[in-house]
């Protein structure tokens, strides 16, 4: 009896403890992919990444990280290519810094809208730049992440009309040379900051300005200590929403199509997100007594593309490409 009670008890014991291991195992079974991202978890790209977790849900575990707290901006790129992190959203900026003939796809006045941003990336000449990230960076692009255009935000109650007009005005940019440049062909003189020390930059004068699209101005209060938005509408706003090339080829091609549906879906939405609340945010700032005008858009454009195309940026820039996605 007493063998009889022991057999049973080790038995129950053993199938107890093959239950238990079983489950980490199935769990290990699906791919965890960490996300790390510069923006806030109140941002509608977090609520993109929300959509598109649960999307992906029943093959992958998606494990975000906002606001920079895994990776900090500017470094994320580099945590993909060493296998730090599987997914990104990664600045075109920091893609410029490892192929030079990127930055033109980082130039103030490039894209015209959203749409025409998305159609570049979807055509023939968007899918070679595209490659070019792949096969130099082992990086795979789903898509451009649309936050709004850029606009020129200030503390001090200077009118703004023209280039000249920002002569001496300290505009913070992110680090890197093709943010400063950008800045620089805006007529500013531009100062690198982190984007989370923006808000205390403007609010004790280490910047008289911050050039964002509005839904960032709105997520991150920078509108209680600016005085006027100039609409300068320089840069069309987007990052990358990036995966691992190592991860994108260990899927199939059936799991490949889904993966980027998904994503497809999520940016979609994202981006008539961000369209529809531009829109409502100018007549919200104004009531919070913000001045909010237009410059003169032609003399700075002209400015920004003399600008460009007479550095030394330019000479990386593949050969007729700024007719290429003109005509897009």
């Amino acid at each position: 009896m007493t063998f009889d009670l022991t057999r049973r008890h080790f038995m129950g014991a053993t199938l107890a403890a093959t239950a238990l291991s079983a489950a980490p195992v199935f769990a290990a079974d699906k791919p965890v992919l960490k996300f790390s991202a510069v923006f806030s978890e109140q941002d509608i790209r977090a609520k993109m990444l929300q959509m598109f977790q649960a999307d992906i849900a029943d093959n992958f575990t998606l494990q975000p990280y906002y606001g920079g707290t895994l990776f900090k901006q500017g470094t994320e790129l580099v945590a993909l290519q060493r296998g730090n992190l599987q997914m990104g959203n990664i600045a075109p900026q920091d893609v410029s810094k490892q192929i030079p003939e990127w930055s033109v796809l980082t130039s103030a006045y490039l894209f015209r809208d959203a749409d025409h941003l998305t159609k570049f990336f979807a055509s023939d000449v968007g899918q070679e730049f595209k490659q070019m990230a792949e096969d130099k960076l082992g990086i795979h692009i789903l898509g451009p992440t649309y936050f709004g255009a850029r606009q020129v935000g200030l503390k001090p109650n200077k009118k703004i009309n023209t280039p000249a007009d920002m002569a001496g005005i300290k505009l913070r940019m992110p680090g890197g040379d093709a943010w400063q440049f950008l800045g620089e062909s805006l007529g500013a003189n531009p100062v690198p900051m982190a984007y989370a020390e923006v808000y205390t930059g403007l609010q004790t004068g280490a910047i008289d300005g911050q050039d964002n699209p509005l839904p960032n101005v709105k997520n991150m209060k920078f509108y209680e200590v600016m005085s006027q938005i100039v609409m300068t509408s320089h840069l069309v706003g987007y990052d990358l929403l990036t995966i691992s090339s190592k991860v994108w080829k260990d899927m199939d091609e059936d799991q490949q199509k889904a993966f980027q549906a998904s994503a497809d879906k999520a940016m979609t939405w994202s981006q008539e997100q961000h369209l529809a609340g531009e829109k409502a945010l100018i007549e919200e700032f104004k009531k919070d007594g913000l001045e909010i005008y237009e410059p003169d858009i032609a003399a700075f454009r002209k400015y920004a593309q003399d600008k460009y195309l007479n550095s030394d940026l330019a000479k990386s820039w593949p050969e007729g490409v700024l007719e290429k996605v003109a005509a897009i």
